[in-house]
């Protein structure tokens, strides 16, 4: 194997491949990245067994096919560490994987690319194309609301739901659900779930670069693959049977507040600082016109700040963990934002004012 490439050109693959790859493996060949060099083409692919990324780059100049595996970060680093005008000649010798450029040359173990493991083909029972931006928006609008070590290992990560026309995204962590859908040229007759990873849907959004371009979602028994221009995705998927999220949203809430954003995020923000550290909760007391929010902790520390909302309804006190609406807040991109609640003991459920695609629901604290 033997080709010349740019710096640049290939540091941004090289880096997005080598974010897949775990730092400590059982596996010494899982923190390699395989290098594939076929006509014109190179293909650099990491994996940690659960999620697989190939990066693709066109090489410029006449290459030597050939394929091996090296070490992913210290390539990364060799990469990042050369002038950015360099350019990088690759090439295989022995045993071993021979970098130059300019005067400095570096020699990498290496091993051979049948040990490196492939993520099964499946065949795909669903597939369908939508925007990169489009998609990112909905990860980006969600993904928060994952749960990260949770025992019920099916909330940490993320239902996709595809039917027809439509795609959504849902997340929970038992405390708190967010939801966005998209509207797309997406034939499905009947609800298709699944749930990918954690790991797999933070990896998937860092490749969305290209608000325009299409990306092709492929969703199959066991795996999700998405492939844009340069990339080709794979995550394994979790089984598990997702709580149902149509259950947990709230019906029926007749208080209805509508906000300034910006205002309430602040607002928020400064009592916050005064709030429990470990429970994180303030006091919302509601009434005609105002919104008083309240924050006390063990040393007797008080915050308090008023609002003015539009609001008409009765008088109603309620506590919420503060991290939770600041979550939801700074992910909303709207100027008005509309609170519906019921009670003291019943989750809030928060959107934007002009626009129903996102929901989130936000469970009560006692206080």
């Amino acid at each position: 194997m033997h080709f010349t490439i740019q710096r640049e050109a290939l540091l941004k693959p090289l880096q997005l491949v080598a974010g897949v790859v775990e730092r400590r493996q059982t596996l010494p060949v899982l923190s390699n990245v395989l290098l594939v060099v076929d006509g014109q083409q190179l293909s650099l692919t990491g994996t940690d067994l659960e999620v697989e990324l190939v990066g693709r780059v066109t090489l410029e100049d006449a290459a030597e096919p050939g394929e091996i595996t090296v070490p992913a970060r210290k390539l990364m680093d060799i990469c990042k560490s050369l002038p950015s005008d360099a350019l990088i000649d690759i090439r295989t010798d022995e045993q071993k994987l021979v970098v130059k450029a300019g005067r400095s040359r570096f020699t990498l173990s290496t091993l051979p690319a049948n040990d490196f493991p492939t993520v099964e083909e499946g065949p795909g029972s669903l597939n369908f194309a939508v925007p990169q931006g489009k998609l990112r928006r909905l990860i980006e609008r969600t993904s928060f609301a994952m749960a990260q070590q949770d025992v019920r290992y099916y909330l940490n990560g993320m239902l996709l739901e595809v039917s027809s026309g439509m795609l959504r995204a849902v997340a929970t962590d038992g405390h708190r659900l967010a939801m966005c859908s998209l509207t797309g040229d997406i034939q499905q007759a009947e609800r298709h779930q699944v749930i990918v990873p954690r790991k797999g849907i933070l990896e998937l959004a860092r490749l969305l670069t290209d608000q325009d371009a299409e990306v092709r979602i492929v969703l199959g028994q066991h795996h999700v693959r998405a492939t844009t221009g340069d990339f080709t995705f794979t995550s394994k998927l979790v089984d598990g049977k997702f709580p149902d999220y149509e259950r947990v949203l709230p019906r029926g809430g007749d208080k209805l507040v509508v906000g300034d954003r910006q205002a309430l995020r602040e607002a928020f923000s400064r009592t916050a600082i005064l709030s429990n550290e470990k429970y994180r909760g303030i006091r919302l007391q509601l009434s005609a016109g105002l919104l008083k929010i309240q924050a006390n902790n063990p040393e007797q520390e008080e915050a308090e700040e008023e609002i003015a909302v539009d609001y008409n309804g009765g008088n109603l006190e309620i506590g919420f963990n503060v991290s939770y609406l600041l979550d939801v807040l700074g992910v909303m991109g709207a100027e008005q934002v509309r609170l519906t609640l019921s009670d003291s003991n019943s989750s809030a459920l928060v959107q934007e004012a002009d626009n129903d695609d996102s929901a989130y629901v936000v469970m009560p604290m006692r206080l």
